[in-house]
């Protein structure tokens, strides 16, 4: 078996994702990261619905900074603003097997700044 970083992401995931899911109460706000942009999205899992979502590919976010960690704390709040239009307070943090440092934690720490409760 090939035990590269991606693989062993993958599998963290997949073991983080048999015990988190979002409800319509408290949705998932899952993190997704590539080597050029971040993705946040606020899901809904037994409704299956996406209620927010934020890239850094759209206007909306000014990606020209060049720190990763500047572009991550812009889509942590502009994710909690669109939540808070939407009426969702509440969620539950899916690092999608990611480790709670750098990107996701700027993320993580700018939505709660932004009024959302994990």
């Amino acid at each position: 078996m090939k035990r590269d970083r991606k693989t062993i992401r993958r599998r963290v995931h997949h073991r983080i994702r048999k015990k988190v899911s979002g409800t319509p109460d408290r949705p998932r706000l899952a993190v997704h990261l590539s080597n050029k942009h971040v993705y946040a999205q606020v899901i809904d899992d037994l409704g299956g619905k996406t209620i927010a979502a934020v890239c850094t590919t759209e206007k909306a976010v000014d990606s020209a900074s060049s720190v990763n960690l500047d572009i991550a704390t812009k889509v942590g709040k502009l994710v909690a603003e669109r939540c808070k239009e939407k009426g969702v307070d509440t969620v539950i943090f899916d690092r999608g097997g990611h480790r709670f440092h750098g990107r996701i934690k700027a993320l993580a720490d700018a939505a709660r700044e932004g009024g959302l409760q994990f």
